[in-house]
């Protein structure tokens, strides 16, 4: 359909949430809590961010007060959508022994339909990624896609990038293509924030129509494009996703995996907080007396021992193989499975690792030595 463009105040932003919820949807936004922000249900603006932003390096995370109007004066949540969508901890199976019989109880229907209010382009990238692992292929994921199912997206345009974001680099931002059924982007420069806002899809219209949004001044536009393309020339992190297969396959056995492994915790703090890691295992829980059971499905990370236990041992035993399947299979192998790779350049794995690994340093550093290797190579 044709992007059809509005203008916003922030009362109109807040009618459609109202709208939202109206519609018997439940509401999700960028919320401080642990001092963090985090997905959350919201009522309204006022539960948005206002007088908040965030310092982003390798390692470090910190929530700090900022003086602007802004509501969306920030970059991502610590998790990405998988975290309402594809739940960390559900139970999927539950069963009791009741006077000699043995009943299968029924789980908790499936939730209300989601709305997402200021959903980064790279995050709307993740969930294409995710759809594209949990629904389509053969076999999909029914608790994925009964959360998934119908849900609204409210992207908001990035206008600045954090000192992590790489998104440029991979196709994923900081402008909103695609994905989305309204896109917003915001200025607050004045006392009150202001949006222009695009409807990406019909029901994004028509939720745009019934708020009254009036229609956006013919500069927005040109203005906001502007602004996302400086937002990517300000990027300092880059990444060449489609040199990642061949040279991981290169540099299989490059003494630089013993290198990143030295530093590396194998603590899977990269794969809880990247948007994209799908994960998971099964835990079986009894009840004492033997009369309940219940099987859960939680997340799980490739950095476990225990993720490869078979017969005999685990097959990547150690923290070397287990870094470089997580990098191979988030740059390489995955482009082979679903087409596209794993990473959208959110640069969360970068801020929460603990010890600051870097993604792109580390792909940087495998090119420096696939260059050596080769004009060593070419001297002989």
């Amino acid at each position: 359909m044709r992007k059809k463009s509005y203008r916003l105040d922030e009362k109109g932003l807040d009618a459609l949430i109202a709208h939202l919820r109206e519609q018997g949807y439940q509401v999700y936004g960028p919320k401080v809590e642990d001092a963090a922000l985090h997905w959350r249900p919201i009522t309204g603006c006022a539960d948005l961010p206002r007088g908040w932003t965030q310092e982003l390096a390798p390692g470090r995370a910190r929530l700090e007060p900022d003086n602007s109007a802004a509501l969306f004066h920030h970059w991502t949540c610590a998790e990405g959508l998988k975290a309402v969508l594809h739940l960390p901890l559900v139970r999927i199976m539950a069963a009791r022994r009741d006077n000699g019989w043995f009943r299968i109880l029924d789980n908790p229907p499936p939730a209300a339909r989601c709305a997402f209010v200021g959903v980064r382009p790279c995050d709307l990238a993740a969930l294409a990624v995710l759809d594209r692992v949990l629904l389509g292929d053969r076999y999909a994921d029914d608790i994925y896609r009964a959360r998934r199912q119908g849900a609204f997206l409210i992207a908001i345009h990035c206008q600045r990038s954090a000192p992590t974001c790489f998104c440029a680099s991979m196709g994923s931002g900081p402008r909103a293509r695609s994905g989305f059924d309204i896109a917003l982007s915001e200025f607050a420069e004045g006392d009150a924030p202001e949006y222009f806002a695009e409807a990406g899809s019909p029901a994004g219209m028509d939720l745009l129509e019934a708020c009254g949004a009036a229609p956006a001044p013919p500069d927005w536009s040109r203005a906001v494009e502007e602004g996302c393309a400086r937002a990517a020339a300000a990027q300092t992190r880059r990444l060449d996703a489609h040199a990642a297969p061949q040279l991981i396959d290169a540099l299989f056995d490059s003494p630089h995996w013993d290198h990143v492994a030295k530093r590396c915790l194998a603590c899977g703090n990269c794969t809880s907080v990247c948007p994209t890691c799908f994960c998971v295992n099964y835990e079986d829980r009894t009840s004492i007396d033997g009369r309940e059971a219940e099987r859960w499905r939680l997340w799980d990370s490739c950095f476990t021992q225990s993720f490869t236990y078979i017969h005999g041992g685990s097959v990547r035993s150690s923290v070397k193989a287990r870094y470089r399947h997580w990098l191979s299979h988030k740059l390489g192998r995955w482009q082979a499975q679903f087409g596209t790779p794993g990473c959208t350049g959110c640069g969360r794995c970068i801020v929460w690792c603990p010890v600051g690994i870097d993604i792109t340093e580390e792909f940087r550093q495998l090119q420096l030595s696939a260059a050596a290797a080769a004009s060593f190579a070419t001297k002989d």
